[in-house]
């Protein structure tokens, strides 16, 4: 036996149709951004990237407590240098070898200074 199929209401009226295809034409264009947006995230890496973090949070085999700290942690280990963080590096790198410079500089004076004054006992003996 067949069973009939559910049969469409008799009359539908204009208003009716006019509401259901202005809210299926708001579902595809917002399905439409969605994919849009989708697309975008695909083709920059993000999904990609965010792929590769929670597959390792999955085999991770003790869970860390938190699984926010987890991802920002390889997200932000993933990210491209800002260039200005780089620069202010290069910078620091230059002052510590400066001050190294400097402290080195500073034993080979107190040394020298040391061969002309006299020791502390016979300064205090004045």
């Amino acid at each position: 036996m067949r069973s009939a199929a559910p049969s469409p209401p008799a009359t539908v009226s204009g208003a009716s149709y006019a509401a259901a295809a202005v809210t299926m034409a708001h579902y595809k264009a917002a399905d439409s951004k969605r994919e849009q947006f989708r697309r975008y995230l695909e083709k920059s890496g993000v999904l990609d990237t965010l792929t590769k973090v929670l597959v390792a949070l999955y085999e991770e085999p003790e869970k860390p407590n938190s699984a926010l700290d987890f991802l920002k942690h390889h997200l932000g280990a993933a990210t491209p240098e800002n260039p200005e963080i780089e620069l202010l590096r290069l910078e620091l790198a230059e002052m510590k070898e400066k001050y190294e410079a400097i402290v080195e500089e500073n034993k080979k004076l107190k040394t020298k200074l040391a061969q002309y004054e006299p020791p502390q006992e016979e300064k205090r003996a004045e």
